[in-house]
């Protein structure tokens, strides 16, 4: 036999195949987990530098260490306590109000005859500002934890519903045609094909109605609140402690980013089925990787 075809190595395709495969694993996927931390990072870098530098006053825009070592003096001082009331108010603000828009919406996505009855107050509430619905829940509700939940879940409750009507609405009509040529009543159709076919216009409609229900905790805790992340921005504008008001923000936002991305795990593992423009983009994406 020829040295020539000696040297032919029928394993360096799979060694190529596996070399690439290693390189795509975990230790390359890990630098794609934490690429979204690139941006905030650089931005807390820059104001850092900017303050050291007197760039822009620290009595207004305080360093982020500054802003952390607060945090971390707040951590002694019952900074959990502040967390945990928070959170527990948009828990239960979100849980009332995006149920009550899910259920509201599946009579309506189903009856234009009670949208035409209901759909014009509502759209009307919707345009009303957060902060207003404030003396008029302290009028009815008092200064107790009721008024401050039932605020977050106004805030909750129109998002759930707009989405969820929209998706019943976008359903194909030959699906709907296909379930009642076997015969399936109006129950059997929502919970077969119609809530199926809309769960991604519901899960963008929980997203969005999250992202509220922390937007409206802010106003909820104006409402004569001892404790929570609202009750802190309040503090620290009224003993001119800017550094209080950011470090309140970054939770607020960190709290937001933190249950929005398990809520958007919980889509993706609800909506594997999905043969969408996203999973082929997401595929393309680690290829090229």
């Amino acid at each position: 036999m020829s040295n020539d075809s000696l040297t032919i190595p029928e394993s360096t395709p799979a060694n190529a195949t596996w070399t690439a495969t290693a390189a795509s694993g975990p230790a390359r996927r890990l630098p794609r987990a934490w690429v979204g931390l690139v941006l905030p990072l650089g931005l807390l870098l820059a104001l850092e530098v900017a303050a050291r530098l007197q760039l822009v006053p620290t009595y207004l825009a305080p360093p982020p260490s500054v802003v952390f070592a607060t945090l971390f003096d707040l951590a002694g001082h019952g900074l959990l306590t502040h967390l945990g009331a928070s959170v527990l108010r948009v828990l239960a603000g979100f849980t009332i109000g995006a149920g009550a828009g899910f259920l509201v919406a599946i009579a309506i996505g189903l009856s234009l005859t009670l949208e035409r009855w209901v759909d014009p107050t509502f759209q009307a509430l919707r345009a009303v500002p957060s902060l207003a619905w404030v003396p008029l829940l302290l009028l009815w509700l008092g200064i107790d934890e009721t008024p401050k939940i039932v605020l977050i879940a106004i805030g909750a409750f129109f998002p759930v519903y707009l989405n969820v009507v929209s998706g019943l609405r976008n359903v194909d009509r030959k699906l709907v045609e296909l379930g009642e040529s076997y015969g399936l009543g109006a129950y059997q159709l929502v919970r077969r094909i119609l809530l199926p076919a809309s769960l991604p216009s519901l899960f963008t409609g929980l997203r969005t109605s999250l992202s509220l229900a922390w937007m409206f905790l802010v106003a909820a805790e104006l409402i004569a609140a001892t404790k929570g992340l609202g009750y802190l921005l309040t503090d620290g504008r009224e003993t001119s402690r800017p550094d209080i008001v950011i470090a309140a923000i970054l939770l607020l936002a960190v709290l937001g980013k933190l249950s929005d991305g398990l809520l958007k795990s919980i889509e993706m593992r609800a909506l594997r089925w999905r043969d969408s423009y996203d999973e082929q983009l997401s595929k393309r994406t680690e290829k090229t990787a």
